[in-house]
């Protein structure tokens, strides 16, 4: 069949950093949208709620959005969807319990739209526009995960999203090894694939594998049981409450996130726990402590979760108890380490004993290590490869390892958020490049936090603040009166007695010899101040003339 036409693939999210995962295909001014996922923060990103992907190129050409597909629940892939959804009015397909979250999170943030959602199956097909989208199941660390092949006039894509091969998954269903076959048969002309752990050898062990590891953790544990994870993992939920029920335990949840999709998935039916093994929290801490399992967000030892305010001491719904069991199932997202490392501890010195995958198969990764993604590459035999969904150290080393496996060099293309690749004629050229950058979602603010504010903070918080305000008259430049000087974050108070009199001394001296301007007085300020403490607060100066 000869290819006609353009096929735009347009990375917004995921293609250089974990997390925040959306994709766009474009063909004849038709766009199909892949996800809306966000990323959480970085331990320099002070403040900031989370991080969407810079859809700017999908808001300006909102009228050509014909279609919102979303692979599955997790929120790196749904998370955005919200504010998506504000700008750009178009259908959403989903699988049924992807479309709960979905349906759970619109709820919760109160979005103003009017959703048009449509529920997919796995085995299924829609034409949506000038795209034919077939859907077939794959596994993942939740359940109605879906891979997707997409066909157009230019070609055959198949759009992989997260995914392992888990012959023994809790569900009891394993990734569609046959459709993946049949794509092969027809001729694959672009594969895109997850690359989370493409640097990790091997094989991703079995979902099965967490049943007796938490089985160990509740047969041996004296007090409460806590355990701590990702809102969406649905699968760990029900391993979870499979423990509690074989030791005698009923279980309880903290969060409205964790509570919201709880209920949801046993309503779908992807949750087998009966009603009598749930109780509600405030019975739950009245039981006896051996008697309760607790589970709860916060794995990642956020600051404002659960667990991090257990951690600090500052949950107001329950503390921790000596004797309490934290379980944290989840592996580190990459650059969160300090703050998990950090909140083990902390745990730890609050009596708690705290288990995580370091020493305890609590968690296994949803993602494919390499022999897995070699294999997909061998299922498929792709003329063409593009690694989605990682860091670029990420995505270089799945181009590699599908190279190994027959891909040729030169159709291996590594691109990074905002690169758009044209398929047409068969091949893959590299088109313009469009913003692909983060936006910060800050409280109510959307975009209006950026980078230069964020080394503001750091600033802030690494070495404090000095404000000064000075009135002169404006006559003759003298003061009216002493500088009033207010420091915070610098130094203690009882060294800013000894060194406040100082500075102000300073300050008059600089004013009297001519300083007129608050440039003149705040650099004259930050020089004293690294002279004498070796430091470099952030000096704002007001300066009133009356």
């Amino acid at each position: 069949m000869s290819k006609q036409g353009k096929l735009k693939i347009i990375p917004l999210g995921g293609l250089g950093e974990v997390g925040k995962n959306m994709t766009a295909y474009e063909f004849q001014n038709k766009i199909l949208v892949v996800d809306a996922g966000i990323m959480f923060p970085t331990n320099d990103m002070i403040g900031i709620d989370y991080i969407v992907p810079d859809y700017e190129y999908l808001r300006a050409r909102a009228g050509n959005v014909v279609g919102i597909v979303i692979t599955h629940g997790h929120e790196d892939h749904i998370g955005a969807i919200h504010h998506l959804l504000n700008d750009v009015s178009a259908p959403v397909y989903a699988t049924p319990l992807t479309r709960g979250l979905i349906e759970g999170k619109l709820a919760r943030n109160s979005a103003s739209t009017k959703a048009d959602l449509n529920t997919i199956e796995a085995g299924g097909m829609i034409e949506i526009g000038p795209f034919k989208v077939e859907f077939f199941h794959i596994c993942h660390s939740i359940p109605d995960s879906v891979g997707l092949g997409i066909t157009t006039p230019a070609g055959l894509v198949v759009h992989m999203s997260d995914f392992k091969f888990d012959h023994t998954p809790v569900d009891n269903w394993p990734t569609d090894y046959a459709k993946l076959a049949e794509f092969s048969r027809r001729g694959v002309d672009v594969l895109l694939s997850d690359s989370t752990n493409a640097e990790r050898p091997g094989w991703t062990p079995s979902e099965k594998v967490i049943g007796p590891a938490f089985d160990k953790v509740f047969a041996e544990a004296q007090g409460r049981v806590i355990v701590a994870t990702f809102a969406s993992l649905i699968s760990r939920v029900q391993q979870v409450a499979d423990s509690t029920k074989k030791f005698g335990r009923k279980i309880t949840f903290a969060g409205p996130s964790m509570v919201d999709n709880v209920k949801i998935a046993r309503k779908l039916g992807y949750l087998d726990i009966p009603d009598d093994l749930i109780v509600p929290m405030d019975q739950a801490l009245k039981m006896q402590d051996h008697k309760v399992a607790i589970m709860c967000t916060g794995s990642q030892g956020e600051p404002s979760s659960i667990v991090g305010r257990l951690a600090a001491g500052t949950n107001r719904l329950f503390s921790l108890k000596e004797g309490d069991t934290v379980v944290l199932s989840s592996h580190p997202i990459p650059g969160n380490e300090e703050t998990i490392s950090r909140t083990i501890n902390r745990l730890l010195h609050r009596g708690a004993e705290v288990v995580y995958d370091a020493i305890a198969p609590v968690h296994v990764s949803g993602h494919a290590s390499q022999e897995e993604q070699k294999l997909l590459v061998n299922l498929v035999r792709p003329k063409h490869f593009i690694p989605i969904h990682g860091e670029l150290r990420h995505l270089r080393r799945h181009a590699k390892l599908a190279v190994e496996v027959g891909v040729p060099e030169k159709n291996a293309v590594v691109v990074e958020n905002g690169q758009i690749v044209i398929l047409s004629g068969g091949n893959l050229t590299l088109g313009e490049r469009i913003p692909g950058g983060y936006v910060f979602v800050d409280g109510d603010s959307i975009g209006e936090t950026d980078f230069s504010i964020m080394r503001e903070r750091e600033k802030l918080a690494r070495a404090g603040i000095f404000l000064i305000d000075i009135s002169v008259d404006k006559l003759s430049g003298r003061l009216l009166h002493d500088p009033e000087i207010i420091t915070r974050g610098f130094v203690s108070p009882e060294d800013a007695e000894a060194l406040l009199p100082e500075v102000r001394a300073h300050i008059m001296d600089v004013v009297g010899s001519g300083g007129e301007s608050e440039k003149d007085i705040a650099n004259a300020v930050r020089s004293y101040l690294y002279e004498e403490t070796g430091r470099r607060p952030m000096v704002l100066v007001t300066l009133s003339k009356a």
